[in-house]
């Protein structure tokens, strides 16, 4: 079969395509830029292409017939590539469709992570703790994993764990064998216009997974509860020696998993071992790390684990999407109160609705109850001296949002 991936160096398409590539499929690709993705399938013999105005697809298709065509969600029905494959009568098909046709052929039992927090973190603890008791696991994760590739297919494997993302209600295109559900809060407006439409879509997601463990909490704001599902106590987090609270409760998730699956061997030792993901309260430097964070309560979950290493936290905070800020923005309440100083920087801005006011940091940070921590800023080279200066204090600086503050941050310190 011959894929044509399009956004191949993306997080959600480039597992994919490492996946298919593993499992014997022909690929090919493109995107506007390079990355870690792109530059490790290149250095595996897959053909990239950096333009994306469709004659590198016409070029490939008039060589080999493609037989699919992978986008995301994010890419609109005018763009080059769609439209030319759909003038060549190319199957298109966004990445939920082609996956689940792997597992399918290949016959794999499908493990999936889904939540709103901690959805890649969880998805690492699975893979690496499954993989250090000796399981082959086939695996696609959101992010870059400091122990190997963001996706796998493994040959012998039997287990697929999969971060299950519920934006563009990818998630309910699954049927999962087991699933975890991390933690449930409103997002994805974009998705989901009420609460009610997000609570209800996990809903049918829990109806569609043979089994489920999730948290009381999570159960009752679903309200279902069947008798296959585990419902852990809220308070039932296993005593495991990794930083952060949340992280705990990720780890016990992935404890109970392992138990209902049947799986013997020293778990808790393995995932007491796991080295983390990148942009999950990454370690760049000396008194420097960088987190995906973008919601209230994943800032206060970080903060919380910042401050079981240091006492004195610089928050340097990112918000993420104008279209969420106006559904979240009433919600930057208390959040911030284990950080000395804050550094709020203007929301960065992507797949926006144009007739929606801009928030401003004055806007958002108006509910907080640490005002005096607060000051406006913008990613420029004063801030970058107030990070430095911070961290010759001897104080820990967190650099938090989904945009654009990771790649800025791993910039100034080239």
């Amino acid at each position: 079969m011959n894929i044509y991936f399009s956004g191949i160096g993306g997080v959600g398409i480039g597992p994919l395509a490492q996946i298919a590539h593993d499992a014997g499929y022909s690929v090919i690709g493109s995107d506007l830029s390079e990355s870690l993705t792109t530059h490790e399938l290149r250095t595996q013999g897959v053909d990239i292409s950096l333009t994306q105005d469709g004659s590198f697809l016409e070029q490939q298709h008039q060589k080999t017939p493609l037989d699919w065509f992978i986008y995301t969600a994010a890419l609109p029905d005018s763009h080059p590539e769609l439209v030319a494959a759909r003038k060549l009568d190319i199957k298109t098909a966004k990445r939920d469709e082609l996956l689940a046709h792997i597992l399918q052929e290949k016959n794999l039992k499908l493990i999936a992570i889904a939540g709103t927090h901690g959805k890649t973190t969880t998805t690492g603890m699975a893979v690496w703790t499954l993989t250090q008791l000796g399981i082959p696991v086939s695996y696609s994760v959101g992010s870059q994993l400091s122990f190997g590739p963001s996706g796998r297919y493994v040959p012998d494997s039997e287990y697929f764990v999969y971060e299950c993302d519920e934006f563009d209600r990818n998630f309910l295109h699954f049927s999962p064998h087991l699933s975890l559900i991390t933690s449930i809060d409103y997002d994805h407006p974009d998705t989901y216009p009420t609460e009610s439409d997000y609570m209800q879509a996990f809903g049918q997601f829990l109806n569609q997974s043979d089994s489920v463990i999730l948290w009381q909490t999570d159960s009752q704001k679903i309200g279902s509860v069947r008798p296959v599902d585990w419902i852990l106590s809220d308070d039932e987090v296993a005593s495991i020696e990794l930083p952060g609270l949340h992280n705990r409760r990720n780890a016990t998730l992935v404890l109970k998993a392992v138990e209902k699956l049947g799986i013997t061997g020293d778990s808790r030792t393995a995932i007491n071992s796991f080295p983390g993901t990148i942009r999950r309260f990454e370690r760049l430097a000396d008194n420097l790390y960088s987190d995906y964070g973008h919601h209230p309560v994943e800032i206060a979950a970080t903060l919380q684990m910042a401050r079981e290493i240091s006492d004195e936290i610089v928050l340097v905070y990112q918000p993420h999407q104008n279209v969420r800020q106006h559904e979240i923005q009433d919600q930057y309440t208390d959040q911030f109160e284990l950080a000395e100083k804050v550094y709020w920087l203007p929301t960065y801005l992507s797949r926006e609705d144009p007739n929606l006011t801009i928030l401003t940091p004055s806007d958002l940070t108006k509910h907080l109850t640490n005002p005096q921590a607060i000051s406006i800023a913008d990613l420029n080279h004063q801030l970058w001296d107030d990070i430095q200066a911070a961290r010759d204090a001897g104080k820990l600086v967190l650099c938090m949002g989904a945009g654009s503050i990771d790649t800025w941050v791993r910039e100034q310190l080239a």
